[in-house]
């Protein structure tokens, strides 16, 4: 053997034993395997079906050069565990809400939801094109992730209590599922907020484990059965106006695709995100009429008092967020600018017009 020869064959055999030791998606014949851990049930109304519908969008966008795999919350890591399982290699994407990741740096709380924050279009806009996007790359960067918007669920409703609350001394002492940074608020009520995946809430309330929880809004609340141990069903959230999901990618395989593949993947994560809100948007009135008329369900209105209380307390914890570190402050400081703009337009528009079109009933 010659030795231009000889240096051609091993490195091609040491090239192919490394590829046999990279945490990297398998490849073969040209297809790439993608493994996508949830946070959700398997085909959970709107938040399981999601990924499903993104992993079934890409197989076909691709002409099956991608395969995604999806794995409900609990089959191969726990459903709070979703971004460190993209983080040490055990899967190359996930689904979930940033907010449950906070621990790692508060700045992930602005991009799922923050209490008195951005309803699904103002976030939509602030990602798009507010900066929030080359900021929410700068946050993923510190951990190996690329994010994409995932969804969202909407406004979502105030949560499920043992008995109703009226007052700030109902919250003192009350052991609430709440994550994110309406968790914290909680806590600055006087209460303790508990983060709990969705499957593990009904046992919990159940249980005693806690005394309150919120999950989502009718559709999803309905599945899960929150109103077979508590009637009292709570109205605005202050916590959630407009939580957005996220599609979390490993770094290296995202700034290994061509630009074609980026904007595959970004474009179907973009109509995902706004079919989920059509989604909910279109289940929650039924699942509402079903709660209210079926099982029993009351309402209660929060009153201004406690949601007076409910903002001051926010306004706390949103700057106290803001300055636990670097990258959180900018993400603060970002939000709050973008805040401002989106409300002097949102005031005249949206909530103009929802006042003036609740002049005359059409029946």
């Amino acid at each position: 053997m010659d030795r231009r020869s000889f240096i051609k064959k091993a490195g091609l055999a040491t090239g192919a034993a490394a590829a046999t030791t990279l945490a990297a998606p398998a490849i073969a014949q040209d297809v790439t395997e993608i493994k996508m851990v949830t946070s959700w049930p398997k085909n959970f109304p709107g938040l399981g079906t999601a990924p499903e519908n993104f992993a079934k969008a890409i197989n076909a966008a691709s002409d099956g050069r991608y395969q995604v795999k999806v794995f409900a919350g609990g089959e191969l890591v726990h459903p709070l565990k979703c971004n460190d399982a993209v983080q040490d290699g055990t899967a190359e994407m996930y689904h979930s809400a940033d907010y449950y990741y906070q621990g790692k740096t508060k700045a992930y709380a602005f991009f799922t939801a923050v209490p008195f924050g951005f309803r699904p279009d103002e976030i939509d806009a602030w990602i798009h094109h507010g900066g929030g996007q080359a900021l929410w790359d700068e946050v993923g960067a510190q951990f190996g992730v690329k994010h994409l918007v995932g969804g969202n669920s909407g406004s979502q409703m105030g949560g499920w209590f043992r008995k109703p609350v009226t007052t700030l001394e109902d919250f003192k002492g009350i052991k609430m599922r709440i994550p994110g940074l309406g968790g914290d608020v909680v806590n600055a009520l006087g209460g303790t907020s508990v983060t709990l995946a969705g499957s593990e809430i009904l046992p919990a309330l159940q249980s005693g484990t806690v005394d309150a929880a919120e999950w989502v809004g009718p559709w999803n609340d309905l599945a899960f059965g929150f109103y077979k141990v508590t009637k009292h069903y709570h109205y605005p959230g202050f916590h959630e106006p407009g939580s957005m999901l996220s599609f979390g990618m490993n770094k290296g395989l995202w700034d290994g695709m061509s630009d074609a593949d980026k904007a595959m993947f970004s474009h179907v994560a973009a109509g995902i995100n706004n079919m989920t809100l059509a989604e909910f948007n279109a289940n929650n009135t039924q699942a509402l009429d079903t709660l209210l008329n079926k099982h029993g369900v009351e309402l209660h209105e929060f009153s201004d008092e406690l949601y007076k209380a409910f903002g001051e307390a926010a306004k706390d914890v949103l700057a106290t967020a803001g300055a636990s570190d670097a990258i959180s402050g900018k993400v603060y400081e970002s939000f709050l600018d973008f805040r401002k703009k989106a409300l002097r337009w949102s005031d005249l528009s949206d909530r103009g017009y929802m006042n003036k079109r609740a002049l005359t009933d059409f029946g």
